[in-house]
């Protein structure tokens, strides 16, 4: 059964307590989540510092949610996937929640800046290193993971005809590229995400940073599509997988 739908959670956590939350998520909460019927899987990322973002120097990233509109935790990612997205609102996940422990909702209650996003498939391609894929589409030990929404109904057509003409095409071809995912919004503030896995960290900074840089025409097409959108973060999050461990 293939994945299609996805519950993400970013967030952040004070530095106080933080490895208590960790062994808690990775050995209670993940574990009751993957027991409800139909996940697929669970996956706990945490951000790397002082990425280079693709194209270097400041990245194309200029246009961000006011502030105070979009909750702004940045450190975590939490991915859980299925097949459906109605899995995971049949019963929602505030119901599940209440049922959990007071020791559980206590550490839940630790996240700051929370914001989460049900989220399906709308393409995917796979890159040179798509045969490394771990079971049951379980994401890649490096990922990045960007969310925004267009600012207006023309700038998601061209976006659309962006992704499906030369953005997703072009990173069937960049070395350790495991697989990208475009997503559209069930749920949550960003209609749109882009779910880039990588075979490591190592292999996205060497392999994706500049790999339009030779293609002016289309480092300008990127350019004039990224101007019309508006992100949650102040650019899209680097990651490498806390969980399941990365043998």
């Amino acid at each position: 059964m293939q994945d299609r739908a996805y519950w993400i959670t970013w967030y952040d956590l004070p530095n106080a307590g933080r490895e208590d939350y960790k062994n808690w998520l990775h050995g209670i909460y993940i574990p009751k989540m993957l027991s409800r019927p139909g996940i697929l899987w669970g996956a706990h990322y945490q951000a790397e510092a002082n990425v280079v973002p693709l194209g270097g120097g400041k990245g194309r990233v200029s246009r961000h949610a006011p502030e105070g509109e979009v909750p702004g935790g940045t450190q975590f990612i939490l991915i859980f996937g299925a097949a459906e997205p109605h899995i995971f609102v049949d019963p929602p996940l505030s119901e599940f929640h209440a049922g959990l422990t007071d020791e559980d909702r206590a550490m839940l209650a630790t996240r700051q800046g929370e914001r989460t996003n049900l989220m399906v498939t709308e393409a995917r391609v796979a890159g040179p290193d798509g045969g490394k894929d771990e079971p049951n589409g379980l994401p890649s030990p490096a990922i990045q993971l960007g969310s925004f929404n267009a600012d207006s109904p023309k700038a998601e057509d061209a976006m659309a005809t962006w992704y499906a003409q030369w953005r997703l095409p072009s990173l069937t071809t960049v070395p350790g590229m495991v697989r990208v995912r475009k997503l559209t919004s069930v749920a949550g503030w960003a209609k749109h995400a882009c779910f880039y896995e990588f075979s490591s960290l190592a292999a996205r900074n060497e392999n994706f940073i500049h790999y339009e840089d030779d293609k002016p025409d289309m480092v300008a097409w990127s350019q004039k599509v990224v101007d019309t959108l508006i992100h949650a973060t102040p650019r899209a999050i680097v990651a490498q997988r806390l969980w399941p461990p990365v043998s």
